[in-house]
């Protein structure tokens, strides 16, 4: 079992000012940012490899013609897009 009294780690063994610190960071102080904040370009390559490795393994999944239209009209809706009134669900 490992003594927390020695963990560098553990809060409790720092100054406090160095903790304030820290917590007024938020989490940013140990984190660079990640995927989100990647060129959107190196996003793109990344995801690319993701979806051609997912599609050759054959566990992606590909949208019937259906599912594309039903898709895109959540998508219209939720970005603020207009509706038409004979959709099936539509409502104002």
């Amino acid at each position: 079992m490992s003594n927390a009294s020695n963990n560098p780690g553990n809060f409790a063994n720092r100054d406090k000012d160095e903790v304030r610190a820290l917590a007024a960071e938020g989490g940013r102080a140990s984190h660079s940012g990640g995927f989100a904040s990647m060129d959107p370009e190196k996003q793109r390559e990344i995801a690319s490899k993701g979806g051609k490795a997912a599609h050759a393994k054959g566990t992606a999944h590909e949208f019937t013609s259906e599912e594309a239209k039903e898709a895109g009209r959540k998508g219209g809706r939720a970005s603020g897009g207009s509706a038409s009134a004979d959709d099936d669900d539509y409502t104002e």
